[in-house]
């Protein structure tokens, strides 16, 4: 089955539609499938769910749909440095269900095993808890999350063989495997792209049954906040 294709656009052809869901992979800015998000601002598609860490920054990243106003609702556990992503949740022009971090990543892992819930402690006795089933475990109460299966997945990785072996570098390593396995289907932009078997087998972190479609990209790699101290 082919995987490979030539650019993202072609990647995303027959995927898109309005009022999908999407899993984007990638922490802050680090990692995330930057050309995937450009060919979604060019495709227009609209009515956007997308469950990620973060929404980019205004001009970079998922902060592209957001100008675009592409995105009906961010399942995210950080606003960040995105003035556009503020602006638009308090004046009610997008929704927003915050989940923290480990919450999401979870509720992505488990919806790409086939895991249709999990009970946790945390956001017990917060807002996060509001609406959610509540049970004790051993005299500790518990709130019920369900997973997350989305239409689509869209991550980054640095190296890929063929058949969708991927390997991922250092933070890019966050949410990107559990995104991929969430979405029914997933596509992948990586750095490099070489023949089965040029992979060591140890550092694979996601085999290739989760991955559906390739490509290799060009990245500009913007970090989000640069810090400086002095002497």
């Amino acid at each position: 089955m082919k995987k490979v294709y030539g650019s993202a656009a072609e990647a995303l052809d027959g995927l898109l539609f309005d009022g999908m869901t999407i899993a984007a992979g990638g922490f802050g800015l680090s990692g995330i499938p930057e050309n995937l998000i450009a060919a979604i601002r060019d495709a227009g598609t609209k009515d956007l769910t997308i469950a990620s860490n973060n929404c980019g920054v205004d001009d970079f990243g998922l902060g592209v749909l957001l100008q675009t106003k592409q995105v009906k609702k961010m399942i995210s556990s950080y606003v960040g440095e995105n003035a556009e992503f503020m602006r638009q949740y308090l004046s009610n022009e997008l929704e927003l269900e915050f989940n923290p971090q480990g919450t999401l990543a979870e509720r992505m892992r488990a919806g790409g095993c086939g895991i249709p819930g999990f009970y946790t402690k945390t956001g017990v006795g917060t807002r996060i808890a509001e609406g959610k089933e509540h049970k004790d475990f051993d005299g500790q109460t518990y709130i019920l999350e369900r997973a997350i299966v989305a239409d689509l997945a869209i991550v980054k990785a640095w190296k890929a063989d063929t058949t969708g072996n991927l390997v991922f570098r250092k933070t890019a390593r966050n949410f990107n495997p559990d995104a991929a396995m969430c979405g029914k289907v997933c596509v992948c932009e990586v750095e490099e792209i070489v023949e089965p078997g040029e992979l060591d087998g140890d550092a694979i972190h996601l085999p290739g049954v989760f991955v559906h479609r390739l490509v290799q990209g060009r990245f500009e790699k913007r970090i989000e906040k640069r810090t400086t101290r002095a002497a």
